[in-house]
């Protein structure tokens, strides 16, 4: 028993944040459901945010009711448009890669939602990731918090949590996170939530028709201008659409008549240029990572260290040397060339399991 202290769980209408509210509830804790109403194009033709669609909103609020706990719809569409969707249309017309779902985590979810948790008198924001927190003492008698990655390795999401701080971790629950997938479908059906069986969404949930290309003509096209596509000498093999319509590792849609396929090997805001490879020279070696938040804060002054690393959500972690660049960027070195490093995705860190941190790339050689 929790002597009913008080959770506020993030809900989507999904199975994953269902089940954590169904888990909590059962454990003894007063648990109330919050929904966000997010952002969306307007016009005609245009869908609802995939997170906080009529139907979405339904399922979260049907799944409180079968849980007997309240259930709160709050609206973050301003900042949401200014944080998260005005950052990702910025990222692509400067010709970079950004990675909202990771600035959601960091300014809408533990920010806005856990503040309007805490003001509604809740302890800790409980979410559907898949992922874990640890309490470590310290000498001094108090307590850091760790950030583990998920047990289910297929699903697991510490990569969009790398930018959580002390504080934001000491407030936040992970009951998913000695779960697999499958368990939590299970578990569902157990409670009887008509949502066990639905299905995930992977898109970009702003986007509703998935297409960014065609959003960013909708919504910032003078971004979208054509310009020259170089190869790596600098000499001029074609012209490019737009620099939001390609990305790093690119191969089909380049339009040239090539003796041997090319690649894009990045994406030049300054030249607006597209810059085109062999296979072989999509490797790269050394990245920098801008703005590294520290998950133990302390990680940073045992630079350097090996670590592993992630480049993307999906890629796999490997090996590499951390050091310091300044007090807040840091330099990669990895043992072996590594293919589509993309300048405006994370660079997160690990201990094993543990996740250390992670900043933004900000350039590869």
């Amino acid at each position: 028993m929790t002597d009913q202290l008080r959770v506020a769980v993030a809900m989507s209408g999904g199975v994953d944040s269902s089940t954590a509210a169904a888990l909590l509830h059962e454990r003894g804790y007063e648990v109330i459901g919050l929904m966000l109403r997010m952002w969306a194009e307007e016009g005609d033709g245009y869908l609802p945010n995939k997170c906080c669609s009529p139907e979405s909103v339904a399922d979260a609020r049907r799944v409180c009711q079968t849980l007997g706990i309240p259930f709160y719809l709050l609206n973050v569409e301003d900042e949401f448009k200014t944080r998260i969707v005005d950052f990702f249309i910025e990222g692509y017309a400067r010709g970079v890669t950004p990675n909202p779902c990771v600035q959601c985590n960091r300014w809408i979810r533990f920010g806005t939602l856990l503040n309007k948790a805490r003001a509604l008198g809740a302890e800790f924001l409980a979410t559907g990731h898949y992922a874990r927190i640890r309490k470590m003492p310290r000498p001094d008698q108090s307590v850091a918090y760790e950030l583990w990655q998920g047990v289910d390795a297929r699903k697991d999401q510490a990569y969009a949590l790398h930018l959580l701080t002390q504080d934001q971790l000491a407030h936040a629950m992970f009951p998913l996170g000695a779960l697999t997938k499958t368990e939590t479908r299970a578990l569902a059906a157990q409670f009887n939530l008509r949502v066990a069986e639905k299905h995930d969404s992977q898109d970009l949930c702003f986007i509703a028709d998935g297409d960014y290309r065609n959003f960013m003509r909708r919504n910032r096209s003078a971004a979208l201008v054509p310009g020259p596509i170089l190869d790596t000498q600098g000499n001029v093999l074609g012209q490019h659409t737009g620099l939001a319509d390609y990305t790093i590792g690119q191969r089909k849609g380049l339009g040239l008549a090539a003796g041997e396929p090319l690649y894009v090997t990045a994406l030049d805001g300054a030249r607006n240029a597209v810059i085109v490879g062999r296979q072989a020279e999509l490797g790269q070696r050394v990245l920098t990572a801008r703005a590294v938040n520290w998950i133990p804060p302390e990680t940073a002054a045992q630079l350097p260290l090996r670590a592993t690393v992630k480049i993307r959500y999906r890629s796999p972690q490997v090996p590499a040397l951390l050091s310091a660049v300044n007090a807040q960027d840091v330099r990669v070195e990895f043992d072996e060339p590594l293919r589509d490093i993309t300048p405006g995705q994370a660079a997160v860190f690990y201990d094993g399991e543990r996740c250390l941190g992670g900043g933004i790339i900000s350039s590869a050689k």
